[in-house]
């Protein structure tokens, strides 16, 4: 398929669910408010006025396919509309799994200068976001914010000083660990090791189960809103949402309206999107009614790409959560804010989680240049005006870890790269991946029932002695076409690049597992285990050895 042809089946995609969906006429604002474009003054950061207020959401697990201006089955007519009357972002990229996206963002630096390459933060791992980088939430509390954390951490808390609280955040609400139950809050990490995982700052909130986690946090966000003065000092919330990563649970009524999709799990999928979209309006109306709005900047990004084993889609794109396909790592997201100078409007520019670290210290009136080593850039003029992106390429990842490829060597890497290790990095319009990528298919919606295991290769295509692939991802969104043998020299060039950022790569931080983290033995539930006053643990068990330099529908009538 030809760059022309991907963007005119995007293009197709919006309309569809444009024309579908009557979010046009959904009224966001409610009966006492007010939209007024906002003076020009406000559209300036360095005008002298009170920062912006910072609104943060972030989904997890949401497919690229699941928002309604991507999408003609899933319903979101906030988030539509939203982005329609923001800027979407549609050259951004994220993380493909859990923890490496949130700690880019918190930090504004690459998984390789933090010690967080491979994997996730497991529960039981003596491990946490380290403690030598300062984070937006404190660069923010330094400029004057109060800060604010509502939801999935999924950044560590085996000791006290990992929690968000010592982290940068006033408060906190919400779940350590990476999948709790959305009513229970039991969260388990392997048979008989289930535990509670609600904590409101650094106490377990027993008292706070049973309710819908979509609700309850957003809930506790407009309790925020109005607890707080909008016009005495500048507010930053982080919103990051468990939805939609399972266990797939929904209330009825938002199953109801998809009874029409067969496939049970995409149907209770869709569910979760639809109440978190209600949730983004209710929150979107808090802002409005207590004062935020006009003086606000509202964020929308999911973490990483859909699992279609899940519910969840990515299509058109190639590949799912856990790789490096452009499933994997194409964000979905978008900016909304009275603040721009250019609104309604599709962006192209190239952003990546990492920017929004020195984008919002600079939002904030900071200096984000006084925080050394940041691997994002400040992208918040081509956001707001249109200019150019600041960034010209992305190191996706280097995992030393990463089961390494048969095929691959120093060798087939033209004596510059061990093409056998996991990697990805993108320049320009090309991007380039070495070693095991992950599942590589193109998985369309679901709409069979059952969607039998053996339909997920519809069109997969296997090369066991792969190591390389190299794609125009302007030309070629849907990664089909690898030029990998056409233009060895971008792929030297690519390789060269990847072995300049392994340099300034740290050691991987991957420990095993503690028992004394298993909540029977901690009262039942989650909680820090390593006592305040112990020492930390030696550096040689905290990180692992290898160094990245180295080698139902019955019920709705």
């Amino acid at each position: 398929m030809t760059g022309t042809m991907a963007s005119s089946a995007l293009t197709s995609l919006s309309m569809m669910s444009l024309l579908s969906l009557s979010y046009l006429s959904w009224d966001l604002m409610g009966p006492n408010q007010l939209e007024n474009t906002p003076d020009e003054s406000f559209n300036d950061p360095a005008s002298g006025l009170q920062p912006p207020h910072i609104i943060f959401i972030m989904t997890d697990d949401q497919g690229f396919n699941d928002i309604g201006y991507h999408s003609s089955d899933i319903k979101t007519p906030t988030l539509d509309k939203l982005a329609a009357n923001g800027v979407k972002l549609e050259n951004y990229y994220i993380q493909p799994i859990c923890t490496p996206s949130r700690s880019q963002f918190i930090t504004g630096r690459y998984q390789i200068h933090t010690g967080l390459q491979h994997s996730i933060i497991r529960p039981r791992q003596p491990n946490c976001l380290p403690f030598d980088q300062v984070t937006l939430p404190q660069r923010l509390q330094e400029l004057g914010y109060s800060t604010h954390m509502v939801g999935k951490w999924h950044l560590g808390f085996y000791k006290k000083e990992c929690l968000p609280t010592r982290r940068g955040f006033d408060t906190y609400f919400g779940s350590l660990t990476g999948s709790v139950n959305y009513y229970t809050y039991s969260s388990c990490d392997g048979p008989k090791l289930c535990g509670f995982d609600l904590h409101e700052g650094e106490s377990v909130a027993w008292d706070q189960g049973g309710k819908y986690s979509t609700h309850l946090f957003t809930q506790r966000v407009r309790k925020i809103l109005a607890r707080h003065n909008p016009q005495s000092q500048p507010l930053f919330i982080f919103l990051s949402f468990q939805a939609v990563h399972s266990p797939l649970q929904s209330p009825k009524e938002y199953i109801c309206p998809y009874s029409g999709l067969e496939n049970v799990a995409r149907r209770r999928y869709a569910a979760m999107v639809s109440a978190v979209d209600e949730a983004v309006r209710n929150i979107t109306y808090a802002l409005r009614k207590y004062g935020y709005y006009q003086n606000s900047v509202l964020i929308f990004s999911n973490d990483n790409g859909g699992q279609p084993l899940s519910g969840g889609s990515n299509w058109p794109l190639r590949g799912r959560k856990g790789t490096y396909w452009e499933g994997g790592i194409r964000g979905l997201g978008f900016v909304h804010s009275p603040l721009l100078r250019k609104r309604r409007r599709v962006s192209k520019a190239l952003v990546h989680i990492t920017d929004w670290y020195p984008t919002l210290v600079g939002l904030a009136g900071g200096n984000e240049s006084m925080t050394d080593g940041l691997d994002g850039y400040n992208v918040w003029e081509a956001i707001s005006e249109g200019k150019e992106s600041p960034r010209l390429e992305i190191l996706h990842n280097i995992d030393p870890l990463f089961n390494h490829a048969r095929s691959g060597s120093l060798q087939q890497g033209f004596g510059i790269w061990n093409t056998a290790i996991q990697a990805s990095i993108r320049m320009g319009d090309w991007k380039l991946l070495t070693g095991n990528p992950g599942r590589g298919d193109w998985i369309p919606p679901q709409i069979l029932p059952g969607f039998p295991n053996s339909s997920w290769n519809l069109e997969r295509i296997i090369k066991h002695q792969k190591s390389v692939w190299l794609f125009n991802i302007s030309e070629d969104p849907y990664e089909r076409f690898d030029l990998s043998e056409q233009r060895p020299d971008v792929v030297k060039q690519l390789l060269a690049r990847l072995a300049y950022y392994n340099q300034s790569a740290v050691p991987v931080r991957f420990p095993s597992e503690d028992p004394r983290a298993n909540p029977n033995l901690n009262g039942g539930a989650w909680v820090p285990w390593v006592a305040d006053e112990e020492n930390s643990i030696n550096e040689k068990e905290e990180t692992n050895p290898v160094n990245s330099k180295s080698k139902e529908s019955s019920d709705c009538v």
